[in-house]
């Protein structure tokens, strides 16, 4: 079996796709372990790879430059207000196109496509394309972003030009795959798909990362942790958690007296957090640090993990870090929208709470920290579901397809 994998993102650094990709890479190695992988590496940004740690049999690193010439830059001005036509997105996929078009596709039996961010640069390049043909392409978020849960992006012209450059792909690969369940039925629904889209999950594999301690990291002096390390984007509400936490903090003792929350964010709203909390000394608000650092924090000074879904009404992406934090075996609460990927998969309740629900999340908060100080038994809040026999049978379900 020989697999070719394009792909935007491999680095280190913590960013969810960089995490979920070379993760994938891994399991697709554990799943077919004397198989051909190959990989095409479109990078569009700098930072650690450490490609070295990659279970494949080659990588082709290209490096991609967005910045755009100021001529497509002008062009791109009139274009958009006159033909709802973005000459820079045109300009950008070209320059990933190059490098797709020089591969020999026809030696490969299936060949994975992985997009990055929001702009799916690696995906749209495929137009017009003979690779398409044995192209299973890899959603990690919905396109175009005005139909991201939690955009503030206007529907344009533009966008519905774009929805209609990724349809007509979507409508000549070879497959179709999301990491939920969700995206993939909203998905099917966008882009008139009369193909089914599959479902893979995000994975992670601790054997591509080079995890060790460092002196920056948080060490707690409470008995108990509780912690959450990301972003408050896309309608995700920290102040609600925290609000409730400091509550619980007024009114129980113990709780007082042996817990914190500690929170390292990926955020402009840094400063705003910092000073709210300035003076509670329950709270700690931290600066983001590195993946290594941030992983080694999660698996050894936290006991509670803290998982913010999008919101506040529906989040149907599957939030990247779920994964890593399943093979921690330490109790979660997740704060999701009433619909969220999440919820199918979580079937223990107290492990979720709803965003408008305050009570509840209190409640919840209060029943996992006075849990958590009586015991320290591994628990599986997500059962299988990121288990790697689940993941070669769904894998296998696409890959006979």
């Amino acid at each position: 079996m020989k697999f070719l994998v394009i792909t935007q993102d491999l680095r280190v650094s913590g960013t969810s796709e960089g995490v979920v990709s070379r993760s994938f890479l891994a399991k697709l190695r554990m799943a077919y372990p004397s198989a051909i992988i190959d990989v095409l590496y479109l990078k569009i940004h700098t930072g650690e790879d450490e490609l070295n740690l990659l279970p494949v049999d080659s990588i082709a690193s290209h490096e991609i430059n967005l910045k755009a010439p100021f001529f497509i830059k002008w062009l791109n001005r009139i274009s958009t207000r006159l033909f709802h036509i973005s000459s820079y997105d045109n300009y950008i996929h070209k320059l990933f196109s190059k490098q797709i078009a020089k591969v020999d596709y026809k030696k490969y039996d299936h060949v994975f496509v992985r997009s990055s961010g929001i702009n799916h640069e690696t995906i749209l390049a495929l137009k017009n394309l003979p690779i398409l043909e044995k192209a299973i392409l890899n959603f990690h978020d919905p396109y175009p972003f005005f139909w991201y849960p939690g955009s503030n992006r206007k529907l344009t012209g533009v966008e519905i030009s774009r929805l209609k450059k990724i349809r007509s792909i979507v409508s000549l690969a070879k497959l179709c795959i999301s990491p939920s369940k969700l995206l993939s039925n909203d998905l099917e629904l966008l882009y008139e798909s009369k193909k089914k889209f599959y479902v893979l999950p995000h994975q992670y594999a601790s054997s591509v990362f080079n995890l060790k301690e460092k002196n920056e990291k948080h060490k707690s002096n409470k008995r108990l942790s509780i912690s959450y390390h990301g972003s408050v984007q896309f309608g995700r509400d920290l102040d609600i958690l925290l609000d409730s936490y400091n509550e619980l903090v007024n009114e129980e003792t113990k709780i007082k007296s042996d817990t914190e929350v500690c929170i390292r964010l990926k955020t402009n709203e840094f400063e705003r957090f910092k000073n709210k909390y300035l003076n509670n000394e329950n709270i700690k608000i931290l600066e983001k640090t590195d993946f290594s650092t941030s992983s080694y924090e999660q698996m050894f000074e936290s006991d509670i993990i803290l998982i913010l879904e999008n919101g506040p009404e529906i989040s149907n992406i599957l939030v990247g870090k779920a994964p890593f934090v399943a093979t921690l075996k330490k109790p979660v609460l997740i704060l999701a929208p009433e619909l969220s990927e999440l919820r199918s998969i979580v079937k223990d309740e107290k492990y979720i709470a709803t965003y408008s629900n305050k009570v509840k999340i209190k409640e919840k908060l209060k029943n996992l920290l006075l849990d958590r100080l009586n015991s320290n038994e591994e628990v599986s809040v997500f059962g299988n579901y990121f288990s790697d026999t689940n993941f070669k049978n769904q894998l296998n379900q696409i890959l006979d397809n």
